[in-house]
Order: structure tokens, then sequence, then C-alpha cells
């Protein structure tokens, strides 16, 4: 799974998800690619599950690029504690992803492979998404 190695800050605030994406909003790399429709935390769990959906269904051709890091460290408190007593321990990292933002890219491979194989991994996301190809 994908952490980071060192962050600044332990533990981080929320934040909100408004707007569009500003930034990973054209393919750079391949042919073709998964682009968020609404916005979400995405976990480090499920990009794993994704990426390997989309490895699995290719056999292992072509080439995968991941665009998106979880570097947002989420806190939760044990089970039946009381209020109080400060901030929770890190539990899991997070990416947070803004709509219009490129999950996933993919070249090596034929188009319906390549749309078949995102649509797969589109199933182990927690928001709406769409194949997108290179003009």
């Amino acid at each position: 799974m994908l952490v980071p190695k060192k962050v600044k800050y332990r533990k981080s605030q929320k934040g909100r998800l408004r707007g569009k994406a500003a930034r990973k909003t054209t393919l750079s790399f391949g042919s073709y690619g998964l682009r968020a429709m609404t916005s979400s935390w995405i976990s480090s769990r499920q990009i794993e599950s994704a990426r390997r959906a989309m490895t699995h269904y290719v056999q292992r051709g072509g080439k995968i690029w991941i665009r998106i890091f979880p570097d947002k460290a989420v806190t939760a408190k044990g089970a039946e504690v009381p209020m109080g007593s400060g901030k929770g321990a890190v539990d899991r990292y997070v990416a947070p992803v803004q709509r219009g933002t490129i999950l996933f890219e993919m070249d090596g491979v034929t188009r319906e492979i390549a749309q078949k194989a995102m649509n797969l991994a589109s199933y182990k996301l927690p928001l709406s998404t769409k194949f997108i190809e290179k003009e």
C-alpha cells in the first residue's frame, strides 16, 4: 500500500473538497485515463485495489501510471473512548481528489482492453469516474 515515507506534520486537519481540480487534469503519460467526476477522499487501500484490478485484467501488459498519492493522514479514536483526551492516532492515509483529476493512465494496450480495465478499477473507487483518451 502507498504511504508517505516522511511527513512534516504527523496529524492533519480535515480541510474541504470544493471546486474543480486545477492540476492533473490532462493526460501526461499514457493514451488512456480515468478521470474523477466527483470529489472524494480515496484511501491507499482503494488505490491499491484498483491498481491490482487493472493489472490483473491487462495480464501485466502495457504500462499503468498512478497519478494520485495518499499523503493526508486521517485519525481515529478507539471504540468506546470518552469525549476529550485529544485527537486520535493516525488510522490511514488518503488522497483528497477534486472533480476533474486524472486518477490513472494507461498505455501499450488496445482501447477496448484499457476501457474494460479502467471500468473494473472504477468499481473499487468511492467516486464516479469517466474513461478518457488522448485526442
